[in-house]
């Protein structure tokens, strides 16, 4: 499931996991992701953080609080503040930088 309020980085998204992935859920918000998470519980969560409705970190949170086996990868481009202290605080599974997407093939193949 890919939560990012910018289309572009959705498709983007989307088009370098294509060949790992079976199937996408997109989501732009936060409130949406929660909702979605709990109907289809995909393998995999990639969060934006900074969206309207809901940040990412409160969705993460609250996907983790009624499934704790949720595998959240946080990502965000924006630097300073505590994101990354947050984001495992939440319960993320881990915390990349969007300047680092290409490594999430990687990572979610550990």
């Amino acid at each position: 499931m890919i939560v990012d309020d910018s289309k572009p980085i959705r498709d983007m998204l989307k088009s370098m996991l294509a060949d790992e992935v079976e199937q996408f859920y997109e989501c732009d918000d936060g409130n949406e992701a929660v909702a979605t998470f709990a109907s289809c519980q995909p393998d995999w969560v990639l969060m934006d953080i900074k969206m309207k409705e809901m940040d990412g970190i409160t969705a993460t949170r609250k996907i983790k609080q009624s499934f704790p086996a949720a595998r959240v990868i946080v990502m965000t481009q924006h630097r300073g503040s505590n994101f990354r202290e947050q984001a495992f605080e939440a319960g993320a599974y881990e915390f990349i930088g969007k300047e680092r997407l290409l490594e999430l093939q990687n990572i979610m193949k550990s």
